[in-house]
């Protein structure tokens, strides 16, 4: 048998492991259970990868990331390891195929969600499997005090009577010590090894500024920090309008949001992998499981929801462990958004449980039935259809997308519905004078019945695999025959693909969801506590209060995050020497604009000196850095 580090050359091209993995891996294969605390981008896939490669048998993974399980399971695939995952939208037939891949097929890992575990033929078929380990990622799912609690969570342990010989590994980024001890109880762990390397990211900078002029302070420091970076936001139109500001700048920047198609999306990620453009400007869905170590910026340019998902983000920031910056921007208004955002619109259980009832009524969804069932779903016309406010509503379907009653996937598309205008007879004549429109129309006419008595909607993506026509080429051709009123064609945009996970109950299948609804809004509560009282410190070192939020403790500024830079101000220096210094530069660059480097080199100071004097002018809008990286006056 090939020893780990051999495993880890043939497969991942890496000579060593990063800190942990090894002893992650070499507690498994000892069978151990463990829990791992890894940083982001600490490599915790690999931990679990590589000893199932070491040992016979399969490695069931579950994950509530959709799109993540999607990149390991291509990236298991091209490097020529059989892996599968069980998708939201697999018929009775496919998943029974699948299933027998991985009982008889040489396959070596088992991607799924904790909603599908719960699937009975999902279980009796695990049984037959033989399962080695057992990987829970984002293990902090579990908790009710994670920062990303999910109810489905809690049936993972059932895993321990279906794969009674396989070892479980729990991995997280992000996990407080209450955290850790509810992983351990909830997954029924007996004597794990809890295996946590630190979280402190020596090389990445920590800076929170409070600022009146977000987007000049954003400008700037984009301008004295070049390099690959990512700009987070919370809405579609902010990754648009910012992407617009940045360009104006001459910082290239593209968006990244739920309304692009997933051509759209890959196009973009791989253009900013190979470095075509600067700044992603992005929800904060973007990032999970990229392996982009050169990331010399994250901005948050919003305050976010908890210190868990801002540690984890700003955490994609130096994988190479070269230095770079973390930038939290903001201002009064966006505390006061905090609160409105996180807490005023947490949703109330006769909120879910109108909300879940008006869903069934849209999708004429029968008592009892509507499990497995997926449709296109406009949100912003079901809200209008109903009157409901956008805001709470999103977080009741946030919210039962979490508890495993149905899965929201964001997909932008359009939906077509259309209605044949003449009779059956004309349209053989008009084929016969247009055969180009012959195959589309007759595949159409295969597929579906009724379009000559009233209006039908059409699956583009269906159409365009009968068809080996484009989902762009089946709409320009649709539209070219309703012009010619051969057809009458209506296009609706929709942005998500909604599937029932569950029967239609109503109130049996919202009351148990009741505590974890009341216990959502205290979470949320105290985690916004957490970032405000994070963000108002300002007297002891943002790396210290970090760590000291997961349960690490240190004692040693980091002498490079907001706190400490302010700290390290000169103090050798007399508001008149700092004023006097402050005269030198202004007639330096009344002469001419110059950069600091020839300040430096002209003016009888330090260097420090100049550059806290420069800042301060900044700050204070005397000066202004230019296009070339020089200063000016303003």
């Amino acid at each position: 048998m090939k020893n780990p580090k051999e495993i880890l050359q043939q497969y991942w091209g890496f000579q060593e492991f990063k800190p942990a993995q090894e002893q992650v891996i070499e507690s498994l294969l000892d069978k151990k259970d463990v829990i791992a605390l890894l940083p982001t981008g600490g490599g915790k896939s690999i931990c679990f990868q590589l000893p199932t490669l070491l040992q016979p048998g399969i490695c069931i993974v579950i994950s509530p990331l959709i799109a993540l399980m999607q990149d390991q399971v291509e990236a298991l695939n091209k490097r020529g390891i059989k892996a599968v995952m069980l998708g939201g939208k697999i018929k009775t037939q496919e998943l029974d195929q699948l299933l027998d891949n991985c009982i008889y097929g040489n396959y070596k890992f088992l991607y799924l969600s904790p909603e599908r575990l719960q699937q009975e033929i999902v279980q009796q078929r695990i049984l037959q499997m033989n399962v080695n380990y057992i990987a829970v990622d984002e293990a902090h799912c579990i908790s009710e005090w994670g920062h990303d609690f999910r109810p489905s969570y809690h049936h993972i342990k059932i895993l321990k009577n279906l794969a009674t010989s396989a070892q479980i590994i729990a991995l997280t980024a992000t996990a407080t010590k209450k955290v850790i001890a509810d992983i351990q109880e909830k997954l029924a762990l007996e004597n794990p090894e809890i295996i946590k390397y630190s979280f402190q990211r020596n090389n990445i900078h920590f800076l929170n500024y409070k600022k009146e002029d977000k987007e000049f302070a954003l400008i700037d420091f984009l301008k004295q920090n070049e390099g690959s970076g990512i700009l987070y936001v919370r809405s579609r139109r902010a990754t648009l309008e910012l992407k617009e500001i940045l360009k104006q700048e001459n910082i290239s920047a593209e968006a990244y949001h739920g309304g692009l198609t997933a051509e759209e999306k890959k196009k973009h990620l791989e253009s900013w992998l190979a470095g075509k453009f600067s700044i992603m400007v992005a929800t904060t869905a973007f990032g999970m499981g990229i392996d982009k170590p050169d990331v010399r910026t994250i901005v948050h340019y919003q305050i976010p929801e908890s210190l868990e998902s801002y540690f984890q983000e700003a955490g994609r920031a130096g994988r190479d462990g070269k230095e770079s910056k973390a930038l939290l921007v903001y201002n009064d208004a966006d505390i006061a958004k905090l609160e409105n955002q996180f807490l005023h619109i947490l949703p109330t259980p006769e909120n879910v449980k109108y909300v879940y009832k008006k869903l069934n009524s849209y999708f004429a969804i029968a008592y009892g039935e509507g499990q497995e069932s997926s449709f296109n779903f406009n949100f912003a016309e079901f809200c209008a259809t109903y009157q409901l406010s956008t805001t709470k509503t999103y977080q009741v379907l946030q919210l039962l997308d979490r508890a495993g009653i149905l899965n929201l996937t964001p997909e932008f598309h359009k939906q077509l519905s259309l209605r044949f205008l003449i009779s059956d007879k004309h349209l053989r004549y008009f084929l016969n004078e247009n055969s180009f429109y012959d195959p589309l129309v007759k595949t159409l006419l295969r597929m579906y019945g009724g379009f000559f008595d009233h209006e039908i909607s059409v699956n583009s993506q269906s159409l365009s695999q009968k068809t080996n026509l484009s989902v762009d080429k089946i709409t320009s051709v649709l539209k070219e025959l309703h012009e010619k009123q051969v057809i009458e064609l209506t296009i609706k945009d929709q942005d998500t693909t909604l599937t029932f996970l569950v029967p239609r109950e109503d109130d049996i299948t919202i009351n148990p969801l009741i505590p974890y609804i009341k216990q959502q809004f205290k979470n949320k509560e105290d985690k916004i506590k957490a970032v405000l009282n994070y963000l108002e410190n300002n007297e002891i070192c943002k790396n210290i209060q970090l760590l000291s939020y997961f349960g690490e403790e240190i004692h040693e500024p980091c002498g490079k995050c907001s706190v400490c830079l302010k700290n390290k101000q000169p103090t050798s220096y007399s508001k008149k020497e700092l004023n006097n210094i402050y005269i030198s530069i202004k007639k330096e660059l009344e002469k001419e604009t110059q950069s600091s480097k020839k300040l430096v080199a002209t003016l009888a100071y330090s260097e420090e000196i100049i550059l806290y004097v420069l800042r301060v002018m900044l700050e204070n809008k005397k000066i202004e850095l230019t296009k070339n990286k020089t200063y000016t006056l303003r």
